[in-house]
């Protein structure tokens, strides 16, 4: 038969053979499906390794390649490796024959670049089908012949290349949207490759090596495809490729990022291959098994190239690595990549024999969207602001960019919102004068080369459906669509929502069905919910991926019909949210003002008013100019109300009272400067004095004049300045200067260098010793840290600050990059301690070989010599508080330094032999503590119930109400002060500097109630409560779960929380209240703004009065509720000192204090007071509050009750506890570290 009746007869032939595996396809791929689900559940699987290294050993020549069917082709074919599939197939079979007797559980095919796309390059396109078919065929031959000869199950896998093109990158750095593929022309491509594969017998597909998500999602959406209109099933694996030490993909995109984009797939395993060496990708797995719900593989190259091109990883190496992540539960499947042969297989197999596979995690993940880096919705997120401008209908600015076709120019807009605080950006080019489709193509392709832009989510925007598929095929991450609707019928709304899942996107929702917009509640609410209810049930949609539009109207326009329009939208919210759970709620807001427009002030006050009611009332996003939302209570007091009264429908006067009201709006500021007479010192001398007493006002004009008189700059920090700072350092060590002084002195002393830095020879800089300083990942506490950073910069040392949340990934390669002499890690909450940890084993496993200093509020001297020094043995030390930190690392750069440790390894030595035998004798059993429990006569005591059940949230809270419960202890402790208030401002040693220090923060504290700095806020809740155990039942749904004191005690109980709530046996009703207050949401913002103006001693002031301030708000509370609103104490009458004292009945213990050491209760308190839609403060992943000058807690009435400490517990308790909380104790171990019994 001639090769072209073969080919005319071939399709008939292939839809035979699919006839013939679909009549058996389901009950076979059932059975499959399980079997190897089986196995990986009890063991890991291997993959093979490198094809193109194995065939590299033959040396195959071009005619190799040829072989007797391409014998005459017109082209070089040397090479064209998946081409020996057809040429060679006997070597391919030799190599999988190598693989599977070396130990490999599954094989993948000779197709990795089997597409048309990359055979293009040998005019091979037509033969893609045949290569893709054949080389399924080898390696299910192999497979067959091997699991017949040993008795042994192995798979065929197909492997997917990423192509050599890639949809999200432009070739011509001239030409951005330029593309030399489409994600149509790469779907085809993928389609006919799984065609081949899937027809030549495969068990598995692997995408693999995907360097730009955008391509995988054409693999995966075609593989769906094909599968689909098949009907069959075969298991989908994906391999990312992290292209180097910086965790992302070659196009840009996070791990964490990649995940949520393709996740929706529901993969049979996730993984990471090529570009790394294991070595290198170690940490990338760690935390891909930890974000990742299904099994993970690793087949990582045998090294980094070397000069020669080869690869110096040997076998018994990778294996040694790859077993401790095995050993740590983090894989399920390993193989190998570029450089690794049969021996490697066979050596990392037999390190691995009998090893437990990673268990997959059960993980709730919460709604996520994705750029280049990952965006999740957590429950502490309150509102999601999505920029507006990138929209052609508008803004006249960026619609103008567009018809002008000045693409690049018109990316400024985006990043303007992104700076402006849009965690989104809207993108819509509907426009009559535009080839919209086009435009939007464009545009997309110009963001996706700006990574400060294309890091944020993108939410495709538009009413015609060809556009916002357009969009969809040109973004790489998990976009919003905005929007569909029923207004054309059922039909065309859930085709349109099953190709939006396809991709992974989120959906936006509008309230429009076949009869038009809704207007009234009614209707908005019954078409969200026929949507959700379509979307869930039959489309099969996330309901997280959800996000309904029910219209926000212009208010304010004179038309008696539309002044119902925001409170209709608002009351919908409430609806919706009740309805269609798990779902969320946007808008676009400058609907609203529409009336309005060219009055930027009013229309502003309205979107700030109108999205204070909306968000309390369900909406969580909307689409809103970032640039233009003020702080609701800065609004003016007398435009508040008018606006108040338009949108709640309250006044029909007000629109014409507010537009005469809005012509009238100005404000101003003030500055003076006084002359010194230290003014007339010689330059030196007035350098130095400017630098003790922190005087920066004259220091630009000094220092210029000691350049020009030094004739260098790197002289004048030599010289005077650091002859400053030296006198500063002396008199600090002495204890003659103190904290607040240096602080100042360094403000000082950065403004100058700041000015000098342009003219300094850094050929002629000296090298200084350098520290890096960072609060570590999931805290946001930084003051103590700052404060450290101040203090050492004062003293010669240069310091990195990598600031706050820092992965400890980032801390190493930061501390690599800058060959840094320390690393200094802070955390405040308990959490943290877990995460110093991981940093510290991760430092050892690198090799790290510089010291580790380890400080914060929640560390310890115990701590770190029993859990993290044994974790790596470069040196660990605790640093007490700033002041210690100068002599420490001193010692530690010192010819001294192994005395030092030594010194200090001896006392850690101490610790830990005094804790063991501390431990073995103070700890009583959990039966024995629960029967020492406080034991209330509950027969005799009626609880006292509260004026309400349920929430209040309180703000326009004025600080000057709060400055009498202020307690100053603290305040002068996070200075560096040891005494307490007020007697710090009668010792003779401290007085003058205490008081200068207590001086500055009253000033500052009356420039921040005049100037409405701060923006304190409360939210408050009673609930009924009864005790079962240690644990509080509250409202009959919720559970707050508490630990009891174990340690031996006495005659005197062993307390929990719980001792102090009515039993259910008692059949007493009794009640807990719960409460959130922050200072607000500026601090943090407010104390950046300093710190950029190298003021860092107002920037660390504002955040200390932050602190204090939300302390005394928190008391001021709790007095209310003992004398007002629960009233249990309704005659008190406690002063501040008696306060300070806790004087008072009742307490207010907080989660993740000594009373209730677990963060994570915070999470049933957050329900609870529903603080997402009051307070609106946020938890970090470790549960630390933001912003930071927070404080959180229960309130218990008992007269009884006290605060105690839960010092340390036993393992019995943990396991206890985890069983009764169904968290895993490993995860709580990590939560509160600091009470087990080590």
């Amino acid at each position: 038969m001639k090769c072209r009746d073969l080919n005319r007869i071939a399709p008939t032939i292939n839809n035979v053979l699919k006839r013939l595996r679909n009549s058996k396809t389901s009950l076979a791929l059932v059975f499959f499906m399980k079997k190897i689900e089986n196995i990986l559940k009890k063991r890991i699987l291997f993959l093979d390794g490198a094809m193109g290294t194995m065939i590299q050993e033959y040396n195959l020549q071009e005619e190799d390649y040829r072989g007797e069917k391409f014998a005459n082709y017109e082209s070089s074919l040397k090479g064209n490796n998946d081409l020996l599939s057809i040429t060679q197939p006997k070597i391919i079979e030799d190599i999988h024959t190598a693989y599977l007797e070396a130990g490999a559980d599954i094989i993948e095919t000779n197709t990795f670049n089997a597409n048309n796309i990359s055979q293009s390059d040998y005019g091979l396109e037509k033969y893609v089908f045949d290569i893709n078919f054949q080389s399924a065929q080898i390696a299910k031959k192999a497979v067959t012949k091997f699991n017949k000869k040993n008795k042994d199950i192995k798979f065929v896998c197909g492997s997917i290349g990423p192509t050599n093109r890639t949809a999200s990158l432009s070739p011509k750095v001239e030409d951005l949207s330029f593309r030399n593929i489409t994600f149509d022309e790469l779907y085809d491509a993928y389609y006919e490759q799984v065609d081949g594969l899937v027809q030549g017998g495969v068990d598995l597909l692997m995408v693999e090596t995907i360097f730009d998500t955008l391509n995988s999602k054409a693999a995966i959406i075609a593989i769906d495809d094909y599968l689909r209109k098949n009907n069959v099933e075969i298991p989908l694996m994906i391999s990312v490729t992290i292209v180097d030490k910086s965790g992302r993909t070659l196009s840009g995109q996070t791990l964490e990022a990649f995940w949520h984009t393709i996740k929706h797939s529901n993969p049979l395993s996730v993984g990471i291959n090529c570009a790394l060496g294991i070595k290198d990708m170690k940490y990338y797995i760690k935390e891909l098994s930890r974000m990742a719900d299904t099994y993970i593989s690793a087949y990582p190259n045998a090294g980094l190239p070397n000069e020669l091109g080869e690869y110096d990883d040997s076998p018994s190496f990778m294996a040694d690595e790859i077993y401790s992540l095995v050993d740590k539960g983090h894989l399920n499947i390993v193989g190998g990549c570029c450089g690794t042969t049969p021996e490697h297989i066979k050596t990392i197999k037999k390190k691995l024999v009998n090893m437990v596979p990673r268990k997959i995690p059960k993980i709730d993940y919460e709604t996520s969207f994705s750029g280049l880096e990952p965006f999740i919705f957590r429950d502490n997120i309150n509102f999601v602001n999505i920029g507006e401008r990138t929209n052609v209908t508008g803004s006249s600015v960026f619609k103008k960019l567009i018809l002008s076709n000045n693409y690049e120019k018109a990316l400024h807009v985006a990043k303007e919102q992104i700076d402006n605080g849009a965690q989104i950006i809207d993108i819509n080019m509907d426009e009559g004068m535009l080839d919209s489709e086009q435009a939007m193509e464009t545009f997309l392709r110009f963001i996706s080369s700006d990574p400060n832009i294309a890091k944020v989510p993108i939410m495709i925007d538009s009413s015609k459906w060809d556009i916002l598929e357009t969009g969809l095929k040109n973004v790489q991450g998990k976009p919003i669509v905005n929007s569909i609707s029923l207004k054309e019928g059922e039909k065309a709304f859930i085709k349109q929502a099953k190709t939006i899942k396809k991709f992974g996107a989120a959906v936006i929702v509008m309230a429009f069905d076949e009869n038009g917009q809704a207007e009234t509640v009614d209707k908005k609410v019954n078409i969200s919910k026929r949507a959700y209810d379509i979307l869930v049930d039959q489309v099969g949609l996330d309901p997280r991926d959800i996000i309904f539009d029910p219209n926000i109207f212009a208010v304010g326009t004179g038309i008696e019909e539309h002044n119902q329009f925001a409170v209709n939208y608002i009351e919908a919210c409430k609806r919706i949210k009740s309805e269609c759970p798990k779902s969320h709620i946007s808008g676009g807001v400058s609907n609203l003002s529409f009336a309005f427009r060219g009055n930027n002030a009013v229309r502003e006050a309205m979107h700030s008013i109108f999205l204070y009611h909306a968000i309390n009332a369900g909406m969580d996003m909307g689409i809103v100019n970032a640039g233009q939302i003020i702080v609701y209570d800065q609004i003016n007091e007398k435009l508040s109300k008018l606006v108040t009264d338009i949108i709640l429908n309250k006044n029909v006067a007000a629109t014409e009272e507010l537009l005469k009201f809005a012509q009238s709006f100005s404000s101003s500021h003030k500055k003076k400067i006084k002359e010194k007479k230290w003014r007339k010192y010689s330059i030196q001398q007035k350098i130095e004095y400017a630098l003790v007493e922190g005087i920066d006002e004259y220091i630009d004009q000094d220092v210029e004049e000691a350049r020009l008189e030094l004739k260098d700059a790197i002289d004048v920090i030599e010289g005077p300045l650091m002859d400053g700072m030296n006198i500063v350092g002396d008199l600090f060590s002495q204890g003659k200067m103190f904290l607040p002084q240096v602080v100042k002195s360094a403000r000082v002393m950065k403004k100058a260098v700041n000015n000098l830095t342009p003219f300094i020879d850094k050929k002629k800089t000296k090298k200084t010793k350098k520290i890096l300083l960072a609060t570590v990942k999931g805290d946001v506490h930084d003051i103590g840290k700052n404060i450290v950073k101040i203090v050492l910069e004062c003293n010669g040392l240069e310091v990195i600050d990598l600031g706050v949340m820092v992965p400890g990934n980032l801390i190493l390669e930061k501390a690599k990059s800058e060959k840094v002499d320390m690393i200094g890690l802070s955390g405040l909450i308990t959490p943290s301690l877990d995460e110093m940890i991981n940093v510290a084993k991760e430092m050892k496993a690198q090799n790290f070989k510089v010291p580790l200093l380890i400080g914060g509020a929640t560390t310890s001297k115990k701590h770190t010599a029993i859990k993290i020094n044994p974790e790596y043995d470069a040196g660990v030390i605790h640093v007490d508080d700033a002041s210690k930190s100068v002599s420490v690392s001193r010692n530690l750069m010192g010819e001294n330094q192994l005395i030092y440790k030594n010194k200090i390894n001896q006392e850690y030595e101490v610790l830990c032999e005094n804790y063991k035998d501390r431990k073995s004798s103070t700890l009583i059993g959990l039966s024995d503590a629960r029967k020492n429990k406080f034991n209330c006569d509950w027969k005799n005591y009626t609880p006292i119930k509260p004026s309400f059940e349920g929430i209040k949230f309180f703000d326009n809270i004025l600080v000057e109400e709060l400055i009498d419960y202020i307690d100053w202890t603290p305040f002068f402790n996070a200075w560096g002060f040891k005494s307490s208030y007020p007697k710090i401002l009668d010792s003779e040693k401290t007085k003058n500097e205490a008081k200068k220090l207590f001086d500055d923060a009253k000033k500052l504290l009356n420039q921040i109630i005049e100037e409405k700095w701060f923006d304190p806020k409360a939210t408050i809740g009673f609930f009924p409560a009864n005790s079962s155990g240690d644990d509080i039942i509250v409202n009959e749904t919720h559970i707050l779960y508490h630990l009891r004191q174990q340690v031996s005690k006495g005659s005197k109980p062993n307390y929990c929380l719980s001792d102090f709530i009515a039993p259910l046996s008692s059949t007493k009703k009794d009640w807990i209240g719960g409460f959130a207050v922050t200072a607000g949401f500026n601090i943090e913002k407010i104390g950046k703004d300093f710190s950029k103006q190298n003021d860092d001693y107002t920037s660390i002031m504002v955040k200390v009065l932050g602190d204090r301030i939300a302390e005394a708000l928190a008391e001021k509370m709790h007095e209310m509720v003992r004398k007002e609103l629960w009233g249990y104490a309704k005659n008190e009458g406690l002063n501040n000192k008696e306060l300070i004292k806790e004087k008072y009945i009742g307490i207010r213990p907080a989660p993740g204090y000594p009373a209730c050491p677990d963060h994570s209760e915070k999470l049933t308190l957050w329900k609870l007071l529903d603080i997402k839609n009051n307070s609106k403060l946020q938890l970090t992943e470790s549960f630390a509050v933001y912003p930071a000058s927070s404080v959180t807690g229960w309130y218990f009435s008992h007269p009884d009750s006290k605060y105690f400490s839960i010092s340390r517990i036993s393992d019995e308790q943990l396991d206890d506890y985890s069983e009764r909380k169904n968290i895993n104790s490993k995860k709580l171990g990590k939560i509160f570290p600091h009470i087990l019994a080590l």
